[in-house]
């Protein structure tokens, strides 16, 4: 439990992938590693057709990267590994041949911010406000930067970026094309995404094949892309600057 998990469901041909970690559903490599492990087992299984993607609890969607194993990173190659893993995760989701709902509840920090951007459809409550605070630590958010540009283009993605200690409404989110709707509360939410998503899931399963491959043309460079993107990441959290605010932040 310390490392969190991850659970898949499914309901006749839907499939809902649940992941928690109880420091705010961040994510330890493990948790990442699980994530696209279920990601990929419910690729294969010809009779889902849907994936929603969520996380467990009330407030927070997903606050990023774990903190301890950034502070635990001692060289170029751990730090690559590390942030390899949110670049497989993205590269995971864009080529799973099944239309990938989000759901978020809560806050998103970072790599939180990521996995909604990777979301083919993505929906959330007002609570689900969303924040780039890599800045501040002295990294960037070089991996997830293609996949949020690609959704809100590179002046929104620019302000999150820079704004990087400013919290961004989940209604901001929405007019700059993470979000698709935006709901008062967790019921409304949930109401709307299981009925879409049995509205999709009775759809031509061949046709949202399809589908899914043109709403990610033009991306089968981000296999080698989002590793080097990782490699940049993993360079800078060995800075004196990081390790600093790493330090602090702990404290």
């Amino acid at each position: 439990m310390d490392n969190g998990t991850v659970l898949t469901s499914r309901r006749e041909n839907i499939a809902t992938i649940t992941f928690y970690h109880p420091a705010s559903n961040s994510f330890p490599a493990s948790l990442l590693d699980g994530l696209i492990e279920n990601i990929n087992r419910v690729s294969n299984d010809n009779t889902i057709q849907i994936i929603i993607l969520q996380s467990q609890g009330e407030k927070t969607f997903c606050a990023g990267a774990s903190f301890d194993e950034l502070i635990a990173i001692k060289t170029l190659e751990e730090g690559k590994q590390f942030f390899s893993g949110f670049a497989n995760l993205i590269n995971t989701m864009r080529k799973c041949p099944k239309l990938i709902i989000g759901r978020v509840q809560g806050k998103a920090v970072g790599g939180g911010v990521g996995i909604i951007a990777t979301c083919d459809y993505c929906f959330a409550t007002e609570n689900a406000d969303i924040k780039l605070s890599e800045l501040t630590i002295g990294i960037g958010p070089f991996v997830i930067e293609p996949a949020i540009t690609r959704k809100t283009g590179i002046a929104a993605f620019s302000k999150l970026t820079l704004d990087a200690t400013d919290w961004h409404t989940a209604y901001w989110a929405k007019e700059n094309g993470l979000f698709s709707r935006v709901f008062e509360n967790v019921r409304e939410m949930d109401e709307y995404v299981e009925s879409l998503s049995k509205k999709l899931a009775s759809y031509n399963p061949e046709a949202l094949t399809v589908m899914k491959k043109v709403l990610w043309e033009e991306t089968e460079h981000w296999d080698n892309l989002l590793l080097k993107r990782a490699e940049i990441s993993g360079q800078l959290v060995l800075s004196d600057f990081t390790k600093n605010a790493l330090q602090k932040f702990k404290k």
